[in-house]
């Protein structure tokens, strides 16, 4: 991606996603209570234990995201190695297994009284799910908000969505099955294929394509520009499915919402304080180490919740708290967006 790509804000859109995610999540349990025809009509359409509607609004999420991802910029890998090391330390060795140790903790023994045994084993599979998803497209709007190297944060993009090809599945299939969850390997496989490797392959074509015809300018300025709101309203389309399938646990336990966001929470501002802070030791320089603590703050929700539902459903508490991760990751990411600018004068000057 070019550095213009970056140099857009978040959007309106996107600023009050966790507004709208709640908007459907009502409009999904309401059809579901009222009127139950639309989600068992839905259900019908499945293959291999995918839903058919749900896939495809789930590639309208993906794939305009990795039009973005350029990988040519992979030949600059050796330009920042200390703030690459730390994403990748952070997303891969870190990350997953923080993850479940705190939701874990929380599920199985604060929430103990609250929540069933075997809502709480589903909770922490949807929890396994989102942390082994570190973020990828959505870190060029949190790193443009904090004043981030663009080349920097393509690079660290550009090889985050080359290790989930190879990681994902392996640390999903490991974590799951400590927490006693059975997966079968080709399920999980298929889900990456799925939902990374063909809508990668998908935008990598398609940016080549439209660059090789149009040039880089039209790709950037007209040709992007075109899918700004696609993605989101793919999201919002899938949760209103999903809710409305979820409509019965959602109504027996509101509260488990709140339960759920809790070690989700905790995580995310862990993971930030770990990059960030080693960027600090490092003394790296301020627009490396911001992004270098979001990408592994925020997570690929989009992969997540299509995984959870390729693996357990839509209708599963598996879904349900990967959705949750939704719920709360724009309001603390912009929490976290203005602790870094706060703190800029932690790091020396370039």
């Amino acid at each position: 991606m070019s550095e213009k790509i970056v140099t857009t804000g978040i959007s309106f859109f996107e600023k009050y996603l966790s507004i709208w995610v709640a908007m459907c999540m009502i409009a999904g349990i309401i059809i579901g209570k009222y009127i139950p025809v639309i989600p068992n009509f839905l259900g019908k359409f499945e293959y291999a234990n995918v839903s058919i509607p749900i896939a495809i609004l789930i590639w309208l999420m993906i794939c305009p995201m990795m039009m973005k991802v350029d990988f040519k910029s992979i030949k600059n890998v050796g330009n920042n190695p200390k703030g690459l090391f730390i994403t990748w330390i952070t997303n891969w060795l870190i990350k997953p297994f923080t993850m479940y140790a705190i939701a874990s903790f929380f599920f199985y023994f604060v929430f103990k009284s609250i929540i069933p045994a075997d809502l709480a084993k589903d909770y922490l599979a949807g929890a396994i799910l989102l942390g082994a998803a570190p973020c990828t497209a959505m870190v060029f709007v949190w790193s443009h908000l904090t004043k981030g190297s663009p080349a920097y944060t393509v690079v660290q993009v550009a090889t985050n969505d080359l290790i989930i090809l190879v990681a994902f599945t392996p640390i999903v299939a490991f974590l799951l099955g400590v927490s006693g969850v059975a997966v079968p390997w080709d399920t999980l496989i298929l889900s990456v294929v799925l939902f990374v490797v063909i809508p990668l392959a998908g935008g990598t074509l398609t940016r080549n394509s439209v660059i090789k015809n149009k040039g880089e300018e039209y790709f950037n300025h007209s040709f992007i520009p075109k899918f700004n709101n696609i993605t989101i309203i793919g999201l919002l389309l899938t949760l209103v499915i999903i809710f409305s399938f979820q409509g019965g646990i959602i109504i027996n336990n509101p509260l488990h919402i709140v339960l759920i966001a809790v070690p989700l929470t905790i995580q995310t501002f862990l993971i930030f304080f770990i990059a960030y802070l080693i960027s600090k030791r490092l003394k790296l320089p301020h627009d490396i180490a911001a992004p270098a603590g979001m990408i592994g703050a925020s997570n690929f929700f989009e992969l997540a919740v299509a995984v959870a539902i390729a693996l357990f459903g839509a209708d599963s508490p598996v879904a349900l708290a990967t959705i949750v991760g939704v719920l709360v990751e724009v309001p603390i990411m912009l929490t976290l967006v203005k602790i870094a600018n706060r703190t800029i004068h932690w790091f020396a000057e370039k």
